[in-house]
């Protein structure tokens, strides 16, 4: 089973109806949901991000860096 983890969830995403852990059987399947979600949340999303995709062994995670102009701190409470 691969995994798609979303790693400090801002409060966006925990707005959206977008969520963390999802299980797919296929590898491929698995890569194409995280990249569709990544996009999504770079594009819709309030831009104190970037979202990223980071591959770990069966793990798709989806982390994010605060953006040079915010004053955010990377813990996931900014929203």
């Amino acid at each position: 089973m691969h995994k798609i983890i979303v790693e400090n969830q801002c409060g966006c995403f925990r707005r959206s109806e977008l969520e963390s852990g999802i299980s797919m059987a296929s590898k491929d399947d698995a890569l194409s949901k995280a990249i569709q979600m990544k996009n999504h949340m770079n594009e819709k999303f309030c831009k104190k991000h970037e979202f990223q995709l980071i591959e770990d062994s069966e793990n798709f995670i989806i982390s994010f860096r605060p953006q040079q102009a915010s004053s955010c701190c990377g813990t996931g409470c900014c929203s």
